[in-house]
């Protein structure tokens, strides 16, 4: 393991961020601030990411139900082919407790396919929406494979349910359709889990050690924003909620003597030694001005997640920055910084 901490942030101004390491190369993805595409870059290390190439591999519809506020893609590596799971709003789709609301905050899961080798170069197909059920507001679908059987993971509203959304799993027919009823695995239901908002979201999966760790991102985006953790055994019925134990207190949490606030909706990936890397997105400071959604400010960190002599993680604290970052508002990333990948 390296001694030095890995220079942060790794990629400025991207929220949920998603580093996947597939032979030997870091490939990165996030919420574009503009929300309107979605954008991959690559590199040999995590430090190089924030000066890789951005190609765009998508944008969004001019009308429908992906049309509008493209939020958290995730890549996956599924049976040798690339997956882009992400969320997104249009005026197809209206809130059944808002019916007056148009295009924010309705939004539904959806899946992009590339079997080519190259996902920076490759063809993406659209492969539709993710019929979890029931349709209401659904974000944050994440893949797990275990013994050869994806899984999805993924947040969503229960109108019966207080609060804006729950984690839900089901096992995987294919990559785009689920082959069994969606389970609830956990909801808002914890003090810290409802400041400002009731929310679980932002899933991700780490298997280690013959035990998974899910973590996710609950109460509002601001400093109160935090990060919990269900465990299960690795050979549970992962489909059964009583296989996971959910963490009473959060693990991951805004580090003020280090400059960190609301860390949040991250993904695992590993260094070059196989040590197991944290990624998250995080503020550098708390009074935000105009609209939060629009804010662009979160960036993209990372850092070893060590573990105990029982094999647990030791979750720590956010490390302070080592890289300058933006502290204005009024700082959005240049259109000629992003590429778009031939056709």
């Amino acid at each position: 393991m390296s001694e030095d901490p890995i220079p942060n942030p790794i990629v400025l101004q991207r929220a949920d961020p998603c580093v996947l390491r597939h032979e030997g190369q870091y490939y990165f993805t996030g919420s574009y601030p503009l929300y309107d595409r979605i954008v991959l870059r690559r590199a040999e290390r995590l430090e190089d990411l924030q000066t890789a190439p951005e190609v765009t591999i998508w944008t969004k519809h001019f009308e429908g139900p992906q049309a509008n506020l493209i939020w958290a893609p995730e890549l996956h590596r599924v049976n040798g082919a690339w997956y882009i799971y992400y969320a997104a709003a249009g005026i197809d789709h209206p809130r059944a407790d808002m019916p007056d609301t148009a295009e924010t905050f309705c939004h539904r899961v959806f899946v992009l396919e590339c079997t080519d080798e190259d996902p920076m170069t490759g063809e993406w197909v659209e492969r539709g929406q993710v019929d979890t059920g029931w349709e209401s507001f659904a974000l944050d679908a994440t893949s797990l494979v275990k013994d050869g059987v994806q899984y999805l993971v993924w947040a969503q509203q229960d109108f019966e349910i207080r609060g804006n959304s729950n984690l839900y799993i089901a096992r995987m027919e294919n990559p785009w359709t689920l082959a069994t009823p969606a389970v609830m695995l956990t909801r808002p239901e914890l003090d810290w889990e409802t400041v400002r908002f009731w929310v679980n979201e932002g899933p991700s999966v780490l298997q280690r050690n013959g035990r998974l760790y899910l973590s996710y991102s609950a109460s509002g985006t601001g400093p109160e924003y935090a990060m919990g953790l269900l465990t299960a055994d690795a050979d549970a019925d992962l489909l059964d909620p009583a296989s996971w134990t959910k963490s009473p207190t959060p693990v991951f949490t805004s580090a003020p003597e280090n400059g960190i606030y609301g860390p949040g909706h991250n993904s695992f990936t590993e260094d070059e030694h196989g040590e197991t890397v944290l990624v998250f997105h995080a503020r550098t400071y708390v009074e935000l001005e105009g609209d939060p959604l629009y804010e662009p400010n979160r960036q993209a960190c990372a850092q070893v997640l060590p573990f105990d002599a029982a094999g647990e993680p030791v979750w720590g604290k956010p490390l302070p920055l080592t890289r300058p970052a933006p502290t204005s508002i009024d700082v959005l990333p240049p259109e000629g910084m992003t590429e778009v990948a031939p056709a």
